[in-house]
């Protein structure tokens, strides 16, 4: 990176000494994961998925050398120390304790959302404990390097105290198909990064308020499509995040414009920037401070991606917490704050008012 300023926007491999088996073959899998292992050198011993052949083929791909049929016999493979799921969060909690019981596996990094519900995942952040195993959760937007850098600066305390931030998303997910069965869809899989990402810059949020309205384009039932949540924080931050999965009409011969910008505002200095997930660029970030660069916008850069390689950090962090023996970054009872963050917009939703967090119990 040039123009940097010291800023780390990837964090150091520390640890890379456990092998890894993988419940998944999908794209987040393939395109992403496994990706970001191989640049690291991560060791990954076994594969498995629904499908053989798909896991089959994933594992051509990436030098994996053991396929195995099903998900429980990957997770009684003997050679796995640490287990990657990237499976239906329906699916997972199921998969997460036939691991818990294993003596072999040291840890486990579990999708987000954990769970469909907050009370599963209060669950299994308490089963895990009680087994003495690691569980850690994939909330990749934390190691996208903007928001690194960016936690950086607000650490540093170059902008003040900040006063409101904004995170404005408008583009189109690929909304998987095990989705149209479930009643939850952007606030549980598409907000949950903004929303856990404004809790690492920020801290614990006192209340959420959620609007939403059903998107046109998605064809299936569902009740949140396009989202806004505002939150406020003891600190007096004020924060917006917007997910418009809609975007505009989309289709041949109209030109479409989509992106995903933040901006930051202090009492010192303003940062914003973009994230370069819709279209497959790095993402960028420029601030200026009164007190560090004379008020002049100045521009770290570098060359990684959120996707895919932010995922070196998730199971970087990982690895350095079995090796060490300390609590994981992404830790589960961390994310089952996200995942209360989650449920109170929901309820503010149904009821339609502000939900203050204190009601959303997580003991």
């Amino acid at each position: 990176m040039s123009d940097a300023k010291g800023f780390v926007p990837d964090p150091p491999v520390r640890s890379k000494d456990f092998k890894i088996g993988c419940i998944g073959a999908g794209m987040i899998m393939a395109e992403c994961h496994l990706a970001a292992y191989s640049q690291a050198g991560f060791p990954v011993a076994a594969i498995a998925s629904r499908t053989q052949e798909k896991a089959k083929a994933v594992a051509e791909r990436w030098g994996i050398p053991t396929v195995h049929a099903t998900p429980s016999e990957l997770i009684a493979d003997a050679n796995v120390q640490i287990l990657d799921i990237a499976y239906p969060p329906d699916q997972q909690p199921a998969l997460i304790r036939e691991a818990l019981k294993q003596p072999h596996i040291k840890a486990i990094l579990a999708q987000k959302p954990l769970a469909l519900t907050l009370d599963e995942a209060k669950a299994l952040r308490d089963e895990a404990a009680a087994a003495g195993k690691i569980l850690s959760v994939n909330q990749n937007m934390r190691y996208d390097q903007s928001m690194r850098v960016l936690k950086q600066i607000l650490d540093k305390g170059e902008l003040g105290t900040v006063v409101i931030a904004t995170i404005e998303m408008r583009a189109i997910p690929h909304w998987q198909t095990f989705l149209e069965d479930y009643d939850r869809l952007t606030l549980s899989n598409m907000s949950v990064h903004h929303l856990d990402v404004l809790r690492f810059l920020f801290g614990d949020p006192d209340a959420i308020t959620t609007v939403t309205r059903t998107d046109p384009r998605t064809k299936f039932d569902h009740k949140d499509g396009i989202t806004v949540s505002t939150l406020t924080f003891p600190s007096g931050v004020l924060a917006v995040s917007m997910e418009d999965v809609w975007s505009g009409p989309r289709e041949e011969g109209f030109d479409s414009d989509i992106y995903i910008k933040w901006r930051v505002e202090g009492t010192d200095g303003v940062a914003q920037g973009t994230i370069g997930w819709p279209d497959g660029s790095p993402s960028t970030l420029s601030y200026a401070s009164k007190t560090t660069t004379g008020g002049k916008w100045v521009t770290p850069t570098w060359e990684t991606m959120w996707f895919p390689q932010a995922f070196v950090g998730v199971m970087e962090q990982l690895q350095y917490a079995v090796k060490t023996g300390e609590p994981p970054a992404l830790s589960v009872a961390d994310n089952v704050k996200t995942v209360a963050l989650v449920e109170a917009g929901y309820r503010s939703i149904a009821e339609g008012r502000t939900v203050k967090l204190s009601e959303i119990s997580i003991n």
